[in-house]
């Protein structure tokens, strides 16, 4: 086995299901520590985390990512135990193959490299590891951020290993994401018999208009970089079991992934101008996770571009389609952010997989642009 996929195997073995890290952070801060680099182990509440630097100036390049993992569903179906990886076939199997500890193996292995090569370059190295993207993600990054802003600690650039490519490695990097505004929204009604409908208020009767506005609203038409804003409903709940009582109150969650030609603010505003409109009686709480972010052409993004054409010959495609990741909490201090992965066709799937050949390939894309960003 290369080096790369070695230590992919040895970071899978640990059952390190959300928000458990057990070892993966204590294996890689030895191999760093080995490297040159200063740890810093962080916890948050049960939350793992850590920030491992190596030199003193600027510029600074982060490695961002995360040790914990999904959970696996019923282990009888897998093929090959989840937390017992195999190569078969070419393939790496195991939770957490591509989402994102082969990843931090190739970052890891590639920082080797880099500063076997290269003992007095230019500019800082870092890594920011978290157990908690794949949960809640309140004691995770955002609150290593927080801390390396009280004390004044900037990142440059950054690259965050989430599985960013589609069909080959390195023909997708994601530049940017869209913000992620969530809702529950409670409509208020009155219980009673359904025959006696004129003595009770039907929540769901109500709603219903109104909901079917807004999915059907054009919140804006995106642009040059991101697709248009969605609204999505992911669940609606009412009644009390009964076919014949009309509900006292009706619950619905949604969801808003919006481009930067929104705010939240405009969003919440008219969300409730329309079921204002429709007269409806609501309460509704909020849940911004992150607002969008976009890093256009510059070093980091060009660095990226010309590594991955260098190394593959492919030309890769700038995105920010897909969900949210943990550089929505870094962008916001004013680093470029780029995220760089394996592909993404399994994540959070059984039989979670990668191409073992791939990770060389992503090892090889990381110490080169850390080449040509520091060396």
């Amino acid at each position: 086995m290369s080096p790369t996929l070695q230590l992919a195997c040895d970071l899978i073995a640990r059952r390190s299901v959300t928000p458990e890290d057990e070892g993966c952070q204590a294996l890689m801060m030895e191999r760093l520590a080995n490297a040159g680099f200063t740890n810093e182990p962080l916890r948050f509440g049960e939350v793992d985390n850590f920030w491992s630097r190596r030199g003193n100036s600027g510029p600074l390049v982060c490695f961002a990512g995360h040790t914990d993992v999904v959970p696996t569903g019923p282990e009888q179906n897998w093929q090959y135990p989840p937390f017992e990886p195999q190569i078969v076939d070419g393939m790496l199997y195991g939770r957490g193959a591509a989402d994102m500890k082969g990843s931090l193996a190739a970052m890891v292995v590639a920082v080797e490299n880099f500063t076997a090569k290269h003992p007095d370059h230019t500019g800082s190295i870092a890594f920011l590891i978290t157990s908690d993207e794949e949960g809640p993600a309140h004691n995770g990054t955002v609150k290593v951020i927080e801390t390396l802003e009280a004390r004044h600690e900037k990142i440059d650039a950054c690259i965050v290993g989430e599985p960013s490519s589609t069909h080959l490695v390195g023909d997708t990097i994601k530049n940017g994401r869209r913000g992620s505004l969530g809702a529950v929204l409670t409509v208020k009604g009155i219980q009673g018999h359904v025959a006696y409908p004129h003595l009770a208020s039907n929540p769901v009767h109500q709603a219903a208009p109104a909901l079917a506005e807004l999915a059907s609203e054009e919140w804006d038409q995106g642009n040059d970089f991101f697709p248009a804003t969605s609204f999505q409903i992911s669940n609606i709940n009412a009644g009390t079991g009964a076919t014949n009582v009309i509900p006292g109150s009706m619950t619905v969650v949604f969801n808003f992934r919006f481009s930067t030609e929104l705010t939240a603010d405009i969003l919440k505003q008219r969300t409730c101008d329309i079921l204002d409109k429709h007269q409806v009686d609501y309460d509704i709480e909020w849940n911004l996770s992150g607002l969008p972010f976009l890093t256009d052409h510059g070093p980091l993004v060009d660095a990226c571009v010309d590594t991955i054409r260098a190394v593959t010959g492919r030309e890769t495609e700038l995105s920010t389609a897909g969900g949210t990741s943990d550089g929505r909490f870094i962008a916001p201090t004013g680093a470029q952010v780029v995220e760089l992965g394996p592909r993404n066709d399994t994540i959070h799937k059984v039989n979670e997989c990668i191409n073992a050949a791939d990770l060389d390939t992503l090892t090889s894309l990381y110490e080169g642009i850390l080449e040509r960003l520091l060396g």
